[in-house]
């Protein structure tokens, strides 16, 4: 496919996208099944122009005076992905497949990079009822933090010490010819790797052989920096209350070196379909996975004993909008109350299994303070015998009233915000 025909068929997922109210990623799909002519690379292609223009929909759509899907892949391509106006204008030449060329106001606006003068929310492409959260939680820097959550995200991967080293997996992977870009080691977090967001390149890291012999996980340095911070010790007693399909389980298993025992559950027990094939792979040994029963409390026998519970609480995702950029602008004010509720009973459910001098770790991937803080606060304020402790991390972030919250532009990660809560 050419240039224009990539461009426009962007239009007509977005076109999609806008009109039946759909996730991003279903309507590319159904796209690319019945457009089987194009090839891997156009696939490719199409769906980062999809998802880039849903990153800088807002600010696009005030730079270009429109919200149409032509405005948003425009925008997109020239603001975002740093294409000049001209070389806009040639992709769409004599391209009977693409769209019809610039018109004088298009090429105008185009030629305008300033936001100057645009409301905080535009420029920083995050929805306008999440205003007074994002002032709450950065201030002054809440543009740069929201565009920040709108760029592409690096495909970060944690090293399984299990089985293999960090220089042992850079290698392997530096020898594949399927990656356009050479794996560095992640800067904060000691076990990650990072491989840099390449425009209309994949790679198929399910299909590798490292991942297959249980090398290595995808896993945000964000999270492997959470993860980090339980401080876990092997021979411990821990819990994983929100495991989910396991990463941070995972990532706790290592630290243990495979000795104690970690017990993962989620209250949404098909959400822990995953975790088995994956332990497996990995190797680990040391997890009892307790998916819930109707007939019984299936961690009862836990309460008060446990040296670290990790609460991995359900939250609005506002964290992963680089990897999500259409989660953002369907999301609503009513789920933050809604997750609130939830995120109490998370944290409930992990308090009663620490024991006393043990550790409750709360984690979500939300900047959010109605979800970080405030959440953490409320919970204090019924719980006296949780005291909060300080977060001791060398990763650059937001210190919090209690605990941290790591973010990509001040972290270079995914949002992320981490407590530790000690129980007297």
């Amino acid at each position: 496919m050419r240039p224009g025909a990539r461009l426009q068929a962007a239009i007509e997922i977005l076109t999609d996208i806008e009109t039946r109210k759909r996730p991003g990623s279903d309507a590319v799909k159904d796209w690319m099944l019945s457009h089987r002519f194009a090839g891997s690379k156009d696939r490719a292609a199409i769906g980062d122009l999809v998802f880039c223009a849903l990153r800088w929909r807002q600010s696009s759509a005030w730079r270009l005076q429109s919200d149409l899907a032509r405005a948003q892949v425009f925008g997109a391509v020239v603001y975002g992905l740093g294409e000049s106006v001209e070389g806009l204008e040639a992709q769409l030449l004599d391209d009977p497949h693409g769209p019809p060329g610039l018109e004088a106001d298009e090429r105008a606006q185009l030629l305008r990079p300033s936001l100057e003068g645009a409301p905080a929310h535009v420029a920083g492409d995050y929805p306008e009822w999440a205003e007074a959260s994002f002032a709450a939680a950065f201030g002054e820097a809440r543009v740069g933090e929201g565009a920040a959550l709108a760029a592409p995200a690096a495909l970060d991967l944690r090293v399984n010490t299990l089985k293999t080293s960090r220089d042992k997996v850079i290698a392997a992977l530096a020898d594949t010819p399927r990656l356009a870009a050479t794996p560095v080691p992640t800067p904060h977090a000691p076990l990650g790797i990072r491989l840099p967001w390449t425009f209309g390149r994949t790679f198929n890291w399910a299909g590798d052989v490292a991942f297959e012999r249980g090398w290595f996980e995808v896993q945000d340095e964000g999270s492997q920096i959470a993860a980090h911070l339980c401080g876990v010790l092997p021979g411990q007693q821990v819990g994983d209350v929100c495991a989910g399909g396991g990463g941070k389980t995972l990532a706790l298993a290592a630290a243990m070196e495979n000795k104690g025992q970690i017990y993962a559950y989620d209250v949404e027990g098909q959400r822990l379909g995953p975790i088995i094939a994956r332990l497996e792979r990995a190797g680990v040994r040391n997890v009892q996975v307790r998916p819930p029963v109707r007939s019984r409390d299936v961690m009862g026998d836990l309460a008060g004993h446990l040296d670290v519970a990790l609460v991995d609480a359900p939250c609005t995702g506002s964290g992963t909008w680089r990897r999500a950029p259409d989660a953002k602008w369907r999301l609503r004010p009513g789920a933050l109350e809604v997750r609130g509720k939830e995120q109490q009973e998370a944290l409930l459910l992990g308090a009663r299994l620490v024991k006393r001098g043990g550790l409750l770790v709360y984690v979500t991937c939300s900047v959010f303070p109605e979800e970080n803080e405030h959440a953490v606060a409320a919970f204090l304020s019924r719980n006296p015998d949780f005291r909060p402790e300080p977060v001791q991390t060398s990763a650059p972030c937001w210190v919090r009233s209690v605990g941290v919250q790591f973010t990509p532009s001040k972290t270079g990660t995914d949002g992320f915000y981490v407590a530790r809560l000690r129980r007297v």
